[in-house]
């Protein structure tokens, strides 16, 4: 399999306050590209509100979170991804990321996950690159792999109960 190329879309306040409000016609203009129902259903709409408040609070964690990934050469938005904020004062960054399901198996994720990796990498100060993700998530579990992370341990998400720690420098 060829491997997938994407680039990342900026989605700013007001493309995430548009999909809360459940336009996605708005939230795909601002945008600059043609957003999915991905990106309006229930999840996303969590995430939404959470980074909306999230960039209220730090201005400057708006150039780290989520992102459209766009498939390229075709244009096509096939997921989000990003991190969870600017990094910590250890120089960490919390990768995140969602494929639509019609995409799913076709090497997106693992796109999006060396996408995020190369620009941690070129940003200063940044030294580990953390995943985490439930043991029960072969799909992802299995996208890390061959990155380089090691297992680092494990916590408790209050929205998504356990998770295992990877991480990997950069």
């Amino acid at each position: 399999m060829t491997p997938k190329q994407i680039r990342f879309v900026e989605l700013s306040g007001t493309t995430m306050a548009a999909l809360l409000a459940g336009d996605l016609a708005a939230a795909s203009q601002e945008a600059g590209v043609e957003l999915t129902e991905l990106f309006a259903n229930d999840e996303s709409k969590w995430l939404w509100n959470y980074r909306i408040a999230q960039i209220e609070d730090d201005p400057e964690a708006a150039r780290w979170i989520v992102r459209a990934a766009v498939s390229e050469p075709e244009g096509v938005v096939i997921g989000h991804g990003g991190y969870h904020g600017p990094p910590d004062e250890n120089g960490m960054v919390e990768v995140g990321y969602t494929v639509d399901a019609r995409y799913r198996r076709q090497g997106y994720a693992k796109a999006i996950l060396t996408a995020l990796i190369d620009r941690a990498a070129a940003e200063p100060g940044v030294k580990t690159v953390r995943a985490s993700i439930s043991p029960t998530n072969a799909a992802s579990l299995a996208t890390i792999a061959g990155f380089g992370f090691l297992e680092a341990g494990e916590q408790w998400d209050e929205e998504d109960g356990l998770e295992l720690l990877f991480e990997r420098s950069v």
